[in-house]
Parts: C-alpha cells; structure tokens; sequence
C-alpha cells in the first residue's frame, strides 16, 4: 500500500485530513497530469484544492496544516487527495532543503480513489 493523506471539507466548512493509503491496483481514471517544481524552502499560504485530484510528491518534505489545527507530513512518494475544493482550506511549507517535485493528476468525476483510511 502507498501511504495517502485525504484533505477533505467537513460539514462544518473546514478542510480535514484522514490518514491511510491507496489500495494496491486499483485503477483510477484520470483527465490530466501536470507536473510543477517549487524551489526549496517555499510556502503558500490558506487555499482550497483547484479540483479533485491526486498529488504526488517526488521530492520534497511538506507540513500541511488545516484552520483547525490538523498538522500532517507528506515524504517523497506518498500521496495527497485533494478533495478540499471549498470551505477554510489549508496551507503548507516545505521543511527540508529540497525543492517540491509532484505531479498532479486529476481524476475523473465520480472515480473510486482507492484510498483505505487507517484504522482508529
């Protein structure tokens, strides 16, 4: 399984995270891929997920952080669903020197995301 975090708006108008994964083989549909490099040390402060979709990190280490005060760590190789595409949203830095390398991948409306949540 491939560690994944889901950042989703709650009922209450702000953005969650559920840890867990992406369940092995699973095919999901996808409408696009982008790739994008942020240099090191960089930021970006509270905004919601443009669209539903998979990102990918590669390289880099990024803290996340939601207005609740949900803090949560993406490595290279792990995935981040954003779902949160209204309400309070989030913010993240990067705390490593690397720059962040990902790739975006949109998937299809109504698409099986395949992600299992950890157990509580």
């Amino acid at each position: 399984m491939i560690r994944a975090y889901l950042l989703y708006t709650g009922t209450d108008g702000h953005s969650h995270v559920h840890p867990g994964s992406i369940q092995d083989g699973g095919l999901a549909g996808a409408k696009s891929i982008l790739f994008k490099e942020t240099p090191a040390h960089s930021a970006f402060d509270w905004h919601n997920a443009p669209i539903p979709q998979y990102v990918i990190t590669l390289s880099g280490v990024l803290e996340f952080t939601t207005h609740g005060g949900e803090k949560f760590t993406i490595h290279p190789g792990e995935i981040l669903i954003a779902t949160d595409t209204v309400g309070s949203g989030h913010r993240w830095r990067l705390i490593d020197d690397q720059p962040w390398k990902r790739a975006y991948v949109v998937f299809e409306e109504g698409t099986d995301i395949h992600f299992v949540p950890d157990a509580t």
